[in-house]
């Protein structure tokens, strides 16, 4: 169970991601979806590299979540509660 953040370290995380457009785009990607990094690197037009790092950095902050760890190739990843609502924080920004 993870614990609960306080505003300033969602505000934390929001700058993390903003920093980085590549975070940005497949947290948006993904949205409620769930989805390999092939399809990610597809469906953005990012290098399936920059999709594996920035994945790597969404889920060290618990963003994003891989439901099937264990395999090697075929991996899906899917936003954690917390990387859903950081994306509608920042979507609500936006507009």
């Amino acid at each position: 169970m993870t614990k609960q953040l306080s505003e300033s370290e969602k505000w934390e995380i929001i700058g993390f991601i903003k920093i980085s457009p590549t975070r940005y785009q497949i947290l948006k990607t993904i949205d409620e979806d769930f989805m390999m990094p092939s399809e990610i690197a597809r469906f953005t037009g990012l290098r399936i590299t920059q999709v594996s790092n920035a994945l790597h950095d969404l889920k060290k902050k618990q963003l994003v979540h891989c439901m099937n760890e264990h395999v090697s190739k075929g991996r899906l990843y899917q936003n954690t509660p917390l990387g859903l609502e950081i994306l509608k924080m920042i979507e609500k920004n936006r507009k």
